[in-house]
């Protein structure tokens, strides 16, 4: 008995420095904000994983196998598939273009600027912004070349890696799609929307290896910059959103 009544005095303290722990994550650091972290460092790892294979040349066999699969084995010239799903990727790939890209940020922003939002509108805008300028860096840097083993069924102009289209259709509409999704209230809808938002940024690089634009490793590569740059971006909103709110109010602001 003597034992049994020792031990309770130790599960209280052990439970109280439990307690006293939670709180001070409660207080100080959010959930979310560290799975987005975690997130961020994963996509870091892995980009920086794949952009040392595709230095080293460890992709390039794999890379074309990929861009042949999606050719007429008899004239490597022509897609697979009849014309209409060509015209199909043309489209495609066109919303992950410059001018598609650009008048879907400035309506959104306009729409946010008329609500009077300008804290959204700012986020959105910077959000593209520098994600434009981290693309442009990273293609400068690996310089690496378009794929000539097939030609290209549209206008190019830049360096290969990582895949411009790719990375700026995730930056754009996974952040379209977070803002969309914090309107809503509906779980179903959230999910739709973000679903839909992937789902564009899939078809855009998918649309750049069948077009013969790019190798496969670009568009992967595209795929994880972008993700990681708006989780990176909407990370940095949150804690600066949640310090504004904690110095106004003395209050640590809700999750």
């Amino acid at each position: 008995m003597a034992q049994t009544s020792d031990k309770k005095p130790i599960a209280r303290c052990a439970f109280s420095k439990v307690a006293l722990a939670k709180q001070w994550l409660r207080r100080n650091v959010e959930l979310s904000s560290l799975l987005f972290l975690a997130f961020v460092v994963v996509v870091i790892w892995a980009f920086a994983e794949l952009a040392d294979e595709v230095i080293e040349g460890a992709t390039h066999n794999l890379d074309e196998d990929i861009l042949l699969l999606l050719r007429t084995p008899a004239d490597t010239a022509k897609p697979i598939g009849p014309p209409l799903l060509y015209e199909m990727a043309r489209d495609a790939t066109a919303l992950g273009g410059v001018a598609v890209l650009t008048l879907a940020t400035l309506a959104t922003a306009g729409f946010f600027l008329l609500r009077r939002q300008l804290g959204l509108m700012i986020y959105l805008l910077s959000t593209v912004a520098s994600g434009i300028m981290v693309s442009s860096i990273a293609k400068g840097i690996f310089e690496r070349p378009r794929p000539d083993l097939v030609p290209h069924n549209s206008l190019v102009s830049t360096t290969s890696f990582p895949s411009g289209h790719s990375m700026m259709a995730a930056v754009t509409y996974l952040t379209l799609g977070v803002l969309i999704a914090r309107v809503v209230t509906d779980r179903r809808l959230k999910i739709y929307v973000l679903t839909l938002a992937m789902m564009i940024t899939i078809l855009v690089g998918v649309s750049r290896v069948y077009l013969g634009v790019h190798w496969p490793t670009d568009v992967l590569a595209g795929w994880l910059a972008g993700s990681g740059w708006a989780v990176a971006c909407l990370l940095g909103a949150r804690l600066v959103l949640r310090r504004y709110q904690t110095d106004k109010t003395g209050e640590v602001p809700p999750d």
